[in-house]
């Protein structure tokens, strides 16, 4: 339990490292960006975008390892043992879709459930960043 707990909380701990430093680099690249505002507000959701894309990923591959490896549980319905079968799982978690065709056991359940909570608070930063974006686009108007 205590391994689990620790790699749960490295995943955790590097994904929301890299949403920080991914947002304070889009607040950079904004500041930087002479171009038309709505187009510089349509790079930053891409490039959010990239970052979730990327923070999911994170995730998929310590589902992927945890599976393979004895003692943290399994993944089981439609999935086949894939990273692919992995990242989509990550991704059904990471945005509270869960769809409920791949399940956890054991203490994989654990990861699950703090991906989704780590999910909703980053995807809500997200939109936080961007709402703050948008005022100040609205305010030079």
């Amino acid at each position: 339990m205590l391994v689990s707990f620790l790699a749960n909380s490295l995943l955790v701990i590097i994904v929301v490292a890299f949403h920080y430093e991914a947002l304070r680099q889009i607040g950079i690249l904004f500041s930087r960006l002479r171009m038309f505002q709505q187009f510089r507000l349509g790079v930053g959701v891409l490039l959010a975008l990239v970052a979730h894309s990327i923070e999911v990923s994170v995730f998929a591959l310590g589902y992927y390892l945890m599976h393979h490896h004895d003692g943290f549980g399994l993944l089981g319905g439609a999935f086949n043992g894939s990273y692919l079968d992995s990242l989509y799982f990550s991704y059904t978690v990471y945005t509270t879709v869960g769809f409920g065709d791949i399940e956890p056991y054991g203490e994989l359940r654990f990861l699950t459930g703090i991906e989704s909570l780590t999910g909703l608070v980053l995807i809500t930063w997200t939109a936080s960043f961007l709402y703050v974006e948008m005022t100040r686009y609205w305010r030079d108007k």
